[in-house]
């Protein structure tokens, strides 16, 4: 279970940094107030009443055009922080000393020593909770 946590926020931490850095585009073609088309990754497609340019004419009678393109630029993230944190001296010898001794605590010996295994156990002679009359309740 543990380990399908992990691996299951380790993707969605992939995830986050993949769409925090990605960049993308939304157009979108109005036809007067009507949206006709809106495209992400290509060419937005127009509704085919645009008007020409006047000035390629030679008509110097301009009308406003009812068609506008609109476009939305979302920018990611440019700049992540790669940088690695340097500890002081003072800190790389506490972290070392430190890892030093708590791997020195677990270092056992290789064989139990008993040192009661020569002297065998008392025999016994009375009750002694029935002589002091103490019994747990």
């Amino acid at each position: 279970m543990k380990q399908i946590f992990f691996k299951i926020s380790s993707f969605l931490t992939a995830i986050v940094v993949f769409l925090s850095t990605m960049s993308f585009t939304i157009d979108m073609h109005y036809c007067g107030d009507t949206l006709v088309d809106s495209a992400i990754f290509e060419k937005v497609g127009t509704c085919g009443m645009e008007m020409e340019d006047p000035s390629i004419e030679g008509c110097s009678i301009a009308k406003k055009d009812c068609c506008n393109d609109l476009q939305i630029s979302i920018d990611g993230q440019d700049g992540l922080q790669l940088s690695v944190y340097t500890p002081t001296f003072n800190q790389q010898i506490f972290v070392a000393s430190f890892v030093y001794s708590y791997i020195n605590v677990f270092e056992g010996l290789k064989e139990t020593i008993s040192l009661y295994k020569d002297y065998p156990p008392q025999l016994v002679v009375r009750q002694i909770y029935k002589i002091d009359e103490t019994y747990l309740i």
